[in-house]
C-alpha cells in the first residue's frame, strides 16, 4: 500500500470519527460541516434527522471582498450564520471533519459566532 493511500484512509477514518462524535453529542441540533480546499472554504448547515442541507456558503460568494484566506474564511462564516438565522437556526454543532481546529477552520467558526450562531 502506498503512502498516499495510507494517508487518504487515515483522513477518512479521522473524518468519520469526529463526525460521529459530533452527531452523538449534538442530539437534535443542526450540524455545520466544513470543507477546506487549497483556495476556498465551504460550509453547510445540515439537518441529520431529515438528511438534507438547510443552507450553505463558500468564499466563492465573496467576490468583492479582499484579504487573505483566513479573513475570507471568517467573512464566509459570518455570511453562513446570517443565512442560518434567516432560516430560523440559532444553535448548531460544529463539525470540523478531518481538519484541525486551527487557521481557516478556526476563523470560520469564529465568524459563525460573530454572525450570531451559537456553535
Amino acid at each position: 500500500m502506498s503512502l498516499a493511500t495510507k494517508n487518504r484512509k487515515r483522513k477518512i477514518r479521522r473524518k468519520a470519527r469526529t463526525s460521529a462524535k459530533v452527531r452523538a453529542n449534538s442530539g437534535s441540533l443542526a450540524r455545520v460541516s466544513v470543507f477546506r480546499s487549497l483556495k476556498q472554504i465551504y460550509g453547510q448547515v445540515i439537518d441529520d434527522s431529515n438528511h438534507n442541507t438547510l443552507t450553505f456558503c463558500s468564499t466563492t460568494e465573496l467576490k468583492e471582498q479582499k484579504g487573505d484566506k483566513t479573513e475570507l474564511a471568517k467573512q464566509a462564516g459570518v455570511l453562513l450564520a446570517t443565512k442560518a438565522l434567516e432560516k430560523g437556526i440559532t444553535k448548531a454543532a460544529f463539525d470540523r471533519g478531518s481538519y484541525l481546529y486551527h487557521g481557516r477552520v478556526k476563523a470560520f467558526a469564529e465568524g459563525l459566532r460573530e454572525g450570531g450562531l451559537q456553535v
